[in-house]
């Protein structure tokens, strides 16, 4: 019971975190994580408990199973009408531990006018980089994931990606733990932010290629399974737990 509260406390943690950054609008948008060993996932809730995304508290993150069905949480608290985006990607993605679903209005910007977020920096933000060379879905449906038939659609898009981008709607991230989806999600918004504040001086250039393979194989980025908590993921995360006055997470 104690892990499964520290898992709702890290849910909620994320919510505000991406609230405090204006990463989603008033009470939409949603984090959800795998309880290990089992089919159930926590995930933020809606309801007419809830207080909004930048005020979530591990009171208001509910479990339901993989159909997206509630099997935990008070009666004013629901399961989000587009829970079937996480559930999707639970059944089909066994390395995905978290999933982020969230509003940010410049990369949503991007999905409309179908402009590509560029690979503009590398030293200056290795693992901002690392998210385009990793391939960013795109999903271009402007629809809610409001059932099966949708999530399975969606999840059919995100594929294998960390990141996908829904047109006129927001985007979703995913990763091996709450943390890493979480600064995943912050990366991509830097990155559309960078692209739209070149785009306003003149014309944007990607880096070199060249320079784009460089990064490939830094240590920090890549290990025999891929990917894995970096030291710098985790002292991001840190900076944004405290940059909401809380004590510090690891």
């Amino acid at each position: 019971m104690a892990d499964l509260q520290e898992l709702k406390e890290l849910v909620a943690e994320s919510c505000r975190i991406l609230g405090k950054l204006n990463l989603t609008k008033e009470a939409t948008g949603h984090v959800s994580a795998r309880v290990e060993g089992t089919d159930k996932v926590l995930i933020r809730a809606r309801g007419p408990e809830e207080e909004g995304v930048r005020f979530t508290t591990a009171h208001e993150v509910i479990t339901v199973d993989l159909n997206g069905n509630k099997v935990e949480g008070d009666e004013g608290l629901a399961r989000p009408q587009e829970v079937f985006i996480h559930t999707w990607i639970y059944k089909t993605r066994p390395d995905v531990q978290s999933v982020i679903h969230i509003h940010p209005p410049t990369v949503v910007l991007f999905t409309i006018c179908n402009k590509p977020i560029l690979p503009l920096y590398g030293a200056y933000d290795p693992a901002g980089l690392r998210i385009y060379m990793d391939g960013i879905a795109n999903y271009r449906r402007s629809i809610l994931i409001s059932n099966d038939e949708r999530g399975k659609e969606f999840a059919q898009a995100i594929g294998d990606k960390r990141v996908c981008l829904m047109r006129g709607h927001g985007i979703t991230s995913v990763g091996r733990s709450v943390q890493e989806a979480t600064v995943t999600a912050i990366k991509l918004n830097q990155l559309a932010e960078m692209n739209y504040q070149a785009s306003l001086l003149g014309t944007p250039e990607p880096i070199p290629e060249e320079d784009i393979k460089a990064f490939a194989n830094i240590g920090h980025m890549t290990t025999e399974e891929g990917r894995r908590t970096t030291g710098h993921q985790t002292s991001v995360w840190r900076f944004y737990s405290r940059l909401l006055g809380e004590p510090d997470k690891k």
